[in-house]
């Protein structure tokens, strides 16, 4: 853990993408007489100009329409958000530290552990901000979980399963091989929630299947994954993600079974049963969570406040959703170095 030079306001943003996750990045940085949004770089200028339009209605304070987020390094900025696929958090991470810029990146850093071991370690040497998301910690649901963990007693197993029906899945990036990567390393929080609850883990052992597009096989029409991960706790986890059109009915559900009780999570709705009865449980809203982050983000670079994570913990998920490929791959179990 490295600390920053606080940076004076107001900090210079630069914006890498213009999907969802980047508008909220935005429209966070615009409410906040901190920033100024200096540039937005997008891979067609002519889908730029419309976010920027969308996002920001004064033309007076609009940013830049830049075409490549290796143009937006160019800009006088402090700070580079990458808000793009998945392919390019890595390469555009790693040359926004080395041209000595901060850097905030949505999961995962990087599609390979190597490069984000390598990003990480450039941040430390240059003494850079990198922040790495991971709403999920900050939601109701999860800041539930670890409030009310110690009331199971000692864990004995846990199941995290999220699917998601989309008919017709659309041909974009979330559906393409190479674009999205991995599932489990596309979808990190999912294993980041079990590793921030649970700690190590020692072995995991996965299966992925993708169902491809009939007209392209770049493309797929729904994936599902099923990993089994084996906690230095001495338990047994399982994690299952899936989307697409073959499945038919939402399911967000997450559940810890101990010696002294269950905590069951079924969308927004938590209950602790125990020998005594159900109790529910209040769970958070899940909104403005983007906007939390952004904030804690700016109150770093110019106050220094702390984060709620560090790199190597997002890193040490990735490495486990890399061990988890491999196992898909080989159909092997994969013990998980630590």
């Amino acid at each position: 853990m490295h600390t920053t030079t606080p940076i004076a306001p107001p900090v210079r943003v630069g914006i890498v993408g213009t999907g969802f996750a980047a508008q909220l990045r935005a429209q966070a940085l615009l409410q906040d007489s901190r920033c100024h949004l200096v540039a937005v770089a997008g891979r067609d200028q002519h889908r730029t100009k419309e976010f920027i339009d969308r996002v920001c209605a004064t033309p007076s304070l609009q940013p830049a329409a830049v075409s490549s987020w290796q143009e937006l390094l160019h800009y006088d900025i402090d700070l580079v958000i990458i808000s793009t696929v998945n392919p390019d958090h890595g390469p555009a991470a790693r040359a926004a530290l080395l041209a000595h810029k901060h850097v905030v990146v949505e999961y995962p850093l990087a599609l390979d552990v190597p490069l984000a071991q390598e990003i990480i370690q450039i941040a430390e040497a240059k003494r850079l901000l990198l922040h790495i998301e991971h709403i999920e910690l900050l939601g109701g649901v999860h800041q539930a979980l670890k409030q009310n963990l110690p009331k199971v007693g000692n864990v004995s197993y846990a199941r995290y399963t999220t699917i998601s029906p989309q008919h017709p899945a659309p041909r974009k990036w979330t559906y393409h091989r190479e674009d999205f990567g991995f599932p489990l390393t596309a979808a990190l929080s999912r294993v980041h929630r079990l590793t921030d609850l649970f700690g190590k883990a020692v072995s995991i052992k996965c299966d992925c299947q993708y169902w491809a597009h009939p007209e392209n096989s770049d493309y797929f029409i729904a994936c599902l994954c099923a990993a089994q991960l084996q906690f230095a706790g001495g338990f047994m986890a399982h994690l299952v993600y899936g989307k697409g059109e073959n499945f038919w009915k939402s399911e967000r559900r997450f559940e810890v079974h101990g010696d002294q009780g269950s905590l069951i999570f079924d969308g927004d709705m938590g209950e602790l049963v125990t020998a005594t009865g159900n109790e529910p449980i209040a769970v958070g809203d899940r909104r403005g969570l983007f906007q939390k982050d952004t904030t804690m983000a700016i109150d770093h670079l110019t106050a220094g406040q702390p984060l709620y994570l560090q790199p190597a913990d997002s890193l040490y998920s990735l490495q486990i959703a890399a061990a988890a490929q491999l196992s898909a791959q080989t159909g092997a179990t994969v013990t998980i170095e630590t």
